[in-house]
């Protein structure tokens, strides 16, 4: 019987293996595009990894392909999403036409860059027409690590190779056979014909067809395309008929990610853009999105006119959507330091709590300082994010968070007879902005408008020195005496309004403020109420309201360890189980920034289940004698000369009870994988 063909695919880059269901692409990891495998690099360094002719280089610098003397068709794809960063981080040393040799270098691949935009540098290496020419692709042992060459695959071949290439099966020959420099024209047909559709009026059709389903030239804001996808920015993405658009003949797939509609076509892709844009027109080409600005504004969900709905409430569902994903844009950067910084807070607080170490001690200071730091200076870190994200100056608005928390202005912000200041005959309260969010998220949307209208009216060789400086005085100008004084003046009056409903009833005070606190958090509104807890505390020794508050923390906490159990993504469980201990350690900052916000609903359950929170508590009438919360801070709710009694198992009921109402009810109804992207769905 005679011995199956067999060809060796090499290693593109160094680096772990991985299977290509593990690639956090859908397209990808289905094997729609065809089999094949895929490297985690630690090197940008890129191989061919067959030899062959070169016939697809994209324009964005991402994927190469090459078409090898026995017919196979091999894609070598950079990055996951990268066409978005419209080559930037690549650079390409080959071109249609070119042969190559395996193991010859391709491209390289600046590392550093992707990581800055959030991307992931997954090489993956997929044989396009590998279900027509191959009986098998037998891909060597996972998760180990290689050097770029290192032979990792094998293609059995379903057919005999074309004239002029040796069917070898030992190692060494079918490394050697890879390095022919001619091919026969019965190859290049037939690599053609796989790969193209052979009637232009076939992609006009197709054409017609997917902007008919994706709601009609109307719902597309504009299209660009990559090396397999069309991508669509579409005003609704509800109105696209993805099932009709995924059974279209020529459509091998739907994804959805970062914004974008995508629809996977194929090596025919260039093909079929053409045809789309001739229906649309060149206005609908978006020759910006690939731009790391504008491509993060969009996914970060920067309002555009053309986005926004019509009807009050839609528009303002819309407003709260684009604000929320905004700040969740912004957060994501820093919310690993937050939930490390948010343990060790909780740590401090009880070894504190159990008098191992003083608040004066050289220890203390320096750990709480390391545990501080990112919330203090959360303006300044927030600034320069949230500035990349909508497009704004990073530098500027970093400095216009250091104005927001300047010592002095801090200082006088503590304290009731210096808070109230004038700015050039301007009334002004000065209010804390250490750890806040909302604020700079204002800032860094108005300094897009601020900066464009500066450069308007300042000449050009005066730009460099003075927009920089005018722009952050006005921004900081306007976050001090106009945003500043709004949120005190809203604080206060909800502060007012829970302390009437608390004297009135606390059950009823502990489901309102259960229900509501959390979403105070998110808008600096929460300190009204801190004021309060503060003054109990210290004429009192006790403070009811800071127990509901405690509760709130635990809801969060539980939300987000509801979804640490159910999802099955690998970097979502790890970011959950962070943010769930940094709530039970009494900081909520990475349950709300990093995952409970950005899956609405999983924010709605918990605050339902802080609401039930809170109202046990209040029935329980549980007192807390400390400024410690959540369930690191169990000392404060030990009741001084009495001890372990009926305050501390009101604590335990109320507490423990929310942690499982929480959990239950967001694990059963809150969340699940379908809500995350689709190129995230797919991480195990």
């Amino acid at each position: 019987m005679k011995k199956a063909a067999t060809r060796r695919l090499l290693a593109p880059v160094a680096g772990r293996v991985l299977a290509l269901a593990d690639v956090q692409d859908p397209v990808f990891a289905t094997a729609t595009m065809g089999p094949g495998f895929a490297i985690q690099p630690t090197d940008g360094r890129v191989v061919a990894p067959v030899s062959g002719r070169v016939t697809v280089v994209a324009t964005t610098k991402h994927a190469v392909g090459l078409v090898t003397a026995s017919g196979l068709e091999v894609l070598v794809h950079m990055g996951i999403d990268t066409v978005e960063l419209n080559g930037a981080p690549f650079v390409c040393h080959v071109q249609v036409g070119d042969t190559v040799q395996a193991g010859e270098v391709l491209a390289e691949m600046d590392l550093a860059a992707l990581q800055r935009a959030q991307k992931l540098a997954t090489v993956i290496v997929v044989v396009t027409n590998g279900q027509t020419v191959l009986d098998d692709l037998i891909v060597a042992a996972t998760d180990q690590m290689v050097t770029a060459k290192t032979a990792v695959a094998t293609a059995v071949l379903a057919v005999t190779p074309v004239p002029g290439a040796q069917a070898v099966t030992s190692t060494a020959a079918a490394l050697d056979v890879e390095l022919e420099s001619e091919f026969e024209s019965e190859s290049e047909s037939r690599s053609e014909s796989k790969s193209k559709p052979t009637s232009t009026s076939k992609y006009a059709h197709l054409a017609t067809s997917i902007v008919t389903n994706v709601g009609g030239p109307g719902n597309v804001n504009s299209v660009i395309h990559c090396i397999t996808r069309l991508r669509f920015y579409l005003k609704d993405e509800h109105r696209a008929q993805d099932a009709v658009i995924a059974n279209l003949d020529g459509v091998i797939d739907v994804a959805k990610a970062g914004g974008q509609y995508q629809v996977v076509i194929g090596p025919a892709v260039n093909e079929v853009f053409d045809a789309v844009m001739a229906q649309l027109g060149p206005a609908f080409a978006d020759t910006t999105a690939g731009t790391p600005t504008a491509t993060a504004t969009q996914a970060a969900g920067a309002p555009t006119e053309t986005d926004a709905p019509t009807g009050w409430l839609p528009r303002l569902r819309h407003g709260m959507s684009q604000v929320i994903g905004v700040m969740t844009a912004a957060m994501i950067p820093v919310i690993g330091i937050l939930a490390g910084s948010g343990i060790l807070k909780g740590i401090l607080a009880a070894l504190t709590g159990f008098h191992v170490l003083t608040v004066t001690s050289g220890t203390y200071m320096v750990l709480n300082a390391v545990a501080d730091a990112t919330f203090y200076f959360l303006p300044v870190v927030l600034g320069f994010t949230a500035a990349k994200k909508l497009g704004s100056d990073p530098i500027v608005l970093a400095i216009v968070g250091a104005i927001l928390i300047y010592p002095s202005l801090m200082t006088a912000a503590g304290h009731a007879t210096t808070a109230q200041i004038t700015f050039f005959g301007v009334p002004t309260h000065l209010m804390s902005y250490a750890a806040s969010v909302f604020p700079m998220i204002v800032a860094a949307w108005l300094g897009v408008s601020v900066e464009r209208g500066l450069k308007r009216v300042i000449p050009l060789y005066l730009r460099s020195v003075f927009v920089p400086i005018l722009e952050a005085l006005i921004l900081s100008v306007i976050v001090l005496v106009v945003i500043g004084p709004l949120i005190t003046m809203i604080s206060k009056g909800l502060a007012s309004g829970i302390l009437a409903i608390y004297n009135f009833s606390p059950a009823l005070s502990g489901l309102v403020i259960g229900g509501l606190y959390q979403t105070m958090v998110i808008f600096g509104l929460h300190w009204g109420i801190i004021p309060i807890v503060i003054n109990d505390i210290a004429t009192n020794g006790h403070s009811y309201l800071n127990a509901i508050l405690s509760i709130t923390m635990v809801a969060q906490g539980g939300a987000v360890l509801a979804v640490f159990l159910k999802s099955k993504n690998k970097p979502l469980k790890e970011i959950s189980l962070a943010a769930a201990i940094s709530a039970f350690c009494g900081v909520t900052e990475p349950a709300l920034y990093g995952v409970n916000l950005k899956y609405k609903r999983v924010f709605v359950v918990a605050s339902i289940a802080s609401g039930l929170g809170g109202l046990l508590t209040g029935l329980l009438h549980v007192n807390n004698y400390a400024l410690s919360g959540s369930l690191i801070g169990f000392p404060a709710f030990i009741t001084p000369g009495v001890g372990i009694g009926a305050n501390f198992y009101g604590y335990l009921i109320s507490h423990y009870g929310t942690l499982l109402i929480a959990t239950t009810l967001v694990y059963l109804f809150g969340f699940s994988d379908k809500m995350l992207p689709a190129t995230s769905a797919t991480a195990k």
